[in-house]
């Protein structure tokens, strides 16, 4: 066996070239797997803002078509309401079953009526009631196009709220978007008028939907560990207790007269399209979560204003009609009002938390020093920088800034 010579480096040579060739290789093979897995999230992303867009803007529309279109004319909306509140509740049931089916496929919390539960939620489902009477009343009097504007006030009671309720002040950045915002409201409301499409109730039922979206968050807050925080289990009993609570007032206002002589009611059409409706008020919930999960919460208000603003537009062009300069200007102040306060909101609290984490990781090494680090002598004055007893505040009254539903949001 012929042997290499002292001194000859060529084999070492080779090695080293073979050993580089599959450092590289590993490192074009790790950059491919990257870029594999960022396109993916990227690919998901882009579905998931999608499917949100889609579901939230048909939905819109179609109820749109149910409450006031010129082929149904069914004057009924509370039962239309009624309608979708079942549809819910039968969508959590058939989802609970599925996931008993196929546990590998479906998850989906259990299921089932516990009357001291309903009692806790029904504080909520009666603000439930009014939000989304409230919202398909103002639909159904005013166009697509001003709908938006019309429930654009919700920003504006948010912040009164925390003050009243929370005894909280909101800076003065926050306030002047939410100045845009009232400007651009009062602006839009005077085009309509000047356009002579303004519908008085209509914008009074918007205010009131927007006064009810900010009550909803808060008592949602406070309700929720009635249902181990479970956000589906409060789905099915505040669906539930609206079912109920919407008979007496069909029966009260007379929509029961109405759909005794509605001519489509036998119609195999009408009720897949007020089956669709209630499916696509059920979907929204969870792509509203599911795009906040894979994306953020100041992304999806980003999001969700851009919907806005292509509803808008979609409703004008499908109506054909022609708005003027000021029209159009009073709904870029509420969308870029309500996208600007997000923004503020969001620099804020990221500010507030680095802020804590600093003052806390002093206070450590403060106490790290002291030969305290485990223990703390008397009750402290701010614990936690405030943390515990905001916290608490939230508990029993609800929390106006997180997970709060915005304008955008059906």
């Amino acid at each position: 066996m012929r042997r290499m010579p002292r001194g000859d480096s060529s084999g070492a040579f080779k090695y080293s070239r073979v050993a580089q060739s599959g450092y590289n290789y590993g490192l074009r093979t790790m950059e491919n797997v990257q870029q594999e897995s960022m396109l993916r999230k990227s690919l998901k992303i882009a579905l998931v803002v999608t499917a949100y867009w889609v579901v939230s803007i048909t939905m819109v529309f179609l109820n749109k078509y149910l409450l006031s279109g010129e082929e149904l004319k069914l004057e009924a909306p509370l039962f239309i309401t009624f309608y979708q509140c079942l549809v819910s509740v039968l969508l959590c049931l058939l989802l609970r079953l599925l996931s008993r089916l196929m546990p590998g496929v479906i998850s989906f919390p259990p299921v089932h009526l516990d009357k001291k539960i309903s009692r806790e939620v029904l504080p909520l489902s009666v603000v439930f009631v009014g939000m989304i009477t409230f919202n398909n009343l103002c639909l159904k009097y005013v166009g697509v196009a001003f709908y938006t504007v019309g429930r654009s006030l919700t920003t504006v009671f948010n912040v009164v709220l925390t003050y009243f309720v929370l005894k909280q002040t909101t800076s003065l950045k926050a306030i002047l978007c939410c100045l845009v915002i009232i400007s651009g409201f009062v602006l839009g409301v005077d085009q309509e008028g000047a356009a002579g499409t303004l519908s008085v109730i209509g914008v009074i039922f918007g205010v009131s939907a927007s006064l009810f979206v900010c009550l909803n968050s808060i008592l949602t807050k406070k309700v929720l560990p009635c249902v181990d925080s479970n956000v589906w289990r409060l789905t099915y009993y505040n669906n539930i207790n609206a079912v109920i609570l919407f008979i007496p007032l069909i029966l009260i206002f007379g929509e029961a007269s109405i759909l005794t002589n509605f001519p489509h009611l036998t119609s195999s059409k009408f009720w897949g399209l007020m089956t669709l409706s209630g499916f696509f008020g059920f979907a929204i919930g969870y792509i509203t979560g599911l795009q906040i999960k894979v994306t953020s919460p100041l992304t999806h208000n980003i999001s969700g204003t851009a919907k806005a603003c292509a509803q808008t537009v979609l409703a004008v062009v499908f109506s054909h009609d022609i708005k003027t300069a000021l029209w159009w200007l009073s709904n870029a102040l509420v969308l870029g009002g309500s996208a600007a306060y997000t923004k503020v909101r969001h620099s804020e609290m990221q500010k507030q938390h680095k802020e804590s984490k600093k003052a806390l990781a002093e206070m450590k090494m403060e106490d790290s020093k002291n030969g305290d680090l485990n223990k703390v002598e008397g009750p402290s004055t701010v614990p936690l920088l405030g943390f515990e007893e905001q916290d608490s505040a939230k508990d029993k009254k609800g929390s106006l800034e997180e997970d709060r539903p915005t304008v955008n949001d059906v």
